[in-house]
C-alpha cells in the first residue's frame, strides 16, 4: 500500500478529481497524453545516446586497425600519456576495469613494445607501467587520428554546441554516478 502523498501539486489534483470543472475535466487528458509524449521521447533519448556511443566506438576500432591497436590498449596508452609511470592497481582503478582484465591488456601492449611494467622503486611487489618511445611515436599519430575523426563527427556543431553538449552529457554522467552510488534504491518502480 502506498503512504498518502501531500504537497500542491496533490491537493489540486485531489480537488480537481473530487470537483472537477470543465478546464480541469480538459486538462487531465492533456497532461496525461503529454507525459506519455515526455516518456517516449526520454526513452528515445536513451537509445539515441546508446546509439551514437556504440557506432562512436565500431567507426573508432576500424580506424586504429591498421595501426595494429584496439580502442582499450588507446585507452591505456591515452591514460599513461598524462599518468606515466603508475602503478598497475591505480591504472586499473582509473580505468574502471578490473586487475585480471588489466593485466592482460598490458601483456599484449608489453608484448608490442609499446609500455614497460617495471618494479616499484620502494616495494617489489608493485608494478609500474612506463609508455616505451616507440608508444610515444604511435600516439602522435593516435592523437592526429581522433582529432581528425572528432572533426569529421562534430563538424556540424558549433564550438558553442559542443560546450553545450558536454554541459548536458557530463551532467547525465553525474546523475549516472550518483545510481551507482546507491541511490538507484530510491528509483521507484510502478506497483512497490
Amino acid at each position: 500500500m502506498r503512504a498518502k502523498e501531500s504537497g500542491p501539486a496533490t491537493s489540486r489534483a485531489a480537488k480537481a478529481m473530487s470537483n472537477p470543472t470543465p478546464a480541469a475535466a480538459e486538462q487531465a487528458p492533456k497532461a496525461k497524453a503529454g507525459d506519455a509524449a515526455a516518456q517516449r521521447r526520454d526513452i528515445k533519448l536513451g537509445y539515441l545516446i546508446h546509439d551514437v556511443s556504440r557506432m562512436r566506438r565500431t567507426v573508432f576500432d576500424q580506424l586504429m586497425k591498421p595501426l595494429g591497436i584496439t580502442r582499450a590498449q588507446w585507452w591505456v596508452l591515452a591514460h599513461l600519456s598524462r599518468h606515466d609511470g603508475m602503478a598497475q592497481t591505480q591504472l586499473a582503478d582509473m580505468l574502471d576495469v578490473g586487475k585480471a582484465s588489466l593485466g592482460s591488456l598490458l601483456d599484449r601492449l608489453e608484448a608490442t613494445g609499446f609500455i614497460e611494467r617495471r618494479p616499484d622503486a620502494t616495494d617489489r611487489r608493485m608494478k609500474r607501467v612506463f609508455l616505451s618511445r616507440s608508444s610515444q611515436q604511435l600516439l602522435e599519430k593516435l592523437v592526429k587520428i581522433e582529432s581528425d575523426f572528432n572533426e569529421q563527427i562534430l563538424g556540424s556543431l558549433s564550438d558553442n554546441d559542443r560546450n553545450e553538449l558536454i554541459r548536458m552529457l557530463s551532467s547525465v554522467k553525474e546523475s549516472l554516478l550518483s545510481l551507482g552510488s546507491g541511490e538507484a534504491a530510491n528509483i521507484e518502480i510502478d506497483g512497490e
